[in-house]
């Protein structure tokens, strides 16, 4: 064990001279990914979408519709920016991307809500964002169910019913709806704990790629084993303990920017979740060096490396709910350390769930890291046949 050590602090003092004479390691594992945390902090700082423009085509020109017009202007979502004279002309707004819909009031609307009749008032979203989609029919909905309500209120109290009972008569059955864990809607807790460990993982992967890729591309990986006295498993070790070291770091000035600036709330457990930080970095080297022992070529290891990174968000289930995917297609989504850790955090950030409930997510994260033992015969390889060496 102690042979084992001396090899290993070895190996480390030589990835350290390393480090500080190439400044792309510095930037790869410390710049660019607080740079990534700040920005994303700085996308959803206004935690949801707000006032976006909406056309009105309003018909009708009277007091009612004027009203319901203003009501849909002061829902959260919307923001009534133009007032146009046809549907026509609307739909060129729409498609211009000038705005995202359009209401319309037809003619008559006053004349048929005094006259006790029925009318209808008709909303137009463009779906080509979901997001958006959702957010202003929600709210214009509200606004016209709101408006609705009010007027058959009105006109109930006329027959001579308290409001009450016009309340009663025209809702029977009230609808009380608790929005649990996240109860402000807030698009930054939800998808900042996703976005930042999605950077995270990138850089962690591809700085992995690159230490363990440069030794082959240069034809110094005997010289780096021959620092751990011949240990592969120490050179191994010493090369990726200050890599491991950094990025921890960042992944803990992370849970900073997303607690103490976000205020992305911690209903869990700060321990779990340093731990699940720990395992993630780990996991992740241990799949680069993993990618790198296989391919033995730094160019194609890069290039798979980031393809793999960026189908970690896709089969997460942030988009699209892993319990609705297809069978095949879950087994799938348990390749991928970050469907583990984004779990865990959506249970110990916003849901408060017990310890206990996470530690199938760590021991998933877990399992990775014994990829780098398989691959040690593989790695003596690479280091020792000259055939591997100098590749692009």
């Amino acid at each position: 064990m102690r042979g084992f050590l001396h090899n290993a602090w070895a190996a480390m003092r030589r990835e350290a001279g390393r480090i500080r004479h190439q400044p792309v390691y510095g930037v790869m594992m410390v710049i660019l990914p607080l740079v990534s945390f700040a920005l994303f902090a700085l996308l959803f700082s206004r935690g949801a979408a707000r006032d976006m423009p909406v056309a009105v085509c309003d018909e009708d020109h009277t007091p009612l519709s004027r009203r319901l017009v203003q009501m849909i202007d002061d829902t959260p979502s919307v923001r009534v920016a133009y007032d146009v004279q046809s549907m026509i002309e609307g739909e060129r707004l729409v498609r211009e991307g000038r705005v995202y819909g359009v209401v319309f009031v037809p003619e008559g609307f006053e004349k048929q809500i005094l006259s006790n009749g029925q009318t209808h008032v008709e909303n137009y979203v463009s779906g080509t964002n979901i997001t958006v989609n959702g957010l202003l029919t929600k709210d214009i909905q509200t606004a016209v169910t709101t408006f609705s309500g009010g007027v058959q209120i009105q006109l109930l109290t006329k027959l001579g019913l308290t409001e009450r009972q016009a309340m009663a008569q025209l809702m029977p059955v009230r609808f009380d709806s608790h929005v649990l864990f996240n109860p402000y809607l807030h698009y930054g807790y939800y998808l900042l704990p996703s976005f930042m460990p999605m950077m995270l993982l990138i850089f962690v992967i591809m700085t992995t790629v690159l230490a363990l890729g440069t030794e082959l591309k240069r034809a110094t990986a005997s010289e780096w084993l021959a620092s751990a006295g011949g240990s592969m498993s120490a050179a191994l070790a010493g090369k990726m303990a200050l890599h491991f070291v950094a990025m921890y770091i960042v992944s803990v000035v992370m849970l900073a920017v997303l607690f103490l600036v976000s205020g992305v709330p911690l209903n869990g457990s700060l321990g779990i979740i340093l731990v699940a930080n720990a395992l993630f970095v780990a996991a992740y080297q241990s799949i680069g060096v993993a990618i790198v022992a296989i391919l033995s070529n730094l160019r194609l290891s890069l290039s798979i490396a980031g393809g793999y990174s960026v189908l970690a968000f896709t089969y997460s289930g942030f988009t699209f709910p892993v319990m609705a995917m297809w069978p095949a297609v879950r087994l799938f989504s348990l390749l991928f350390p970050y469907t583990f850790y984004a779990d865990l955090c959506v249970d110990q950030m916003l849901r408060g769930a017990p310890a206990l409930r996470s530690l199938p997510d760590l021991c998933g994260m877990a399992l990775f890291i014994v990829l780098p033992f398989l691959c040690l015969t593989r790695l003596r390889r690479l280091c020792t046949e000259k055939t591997f060496w100098g590749r692009l």
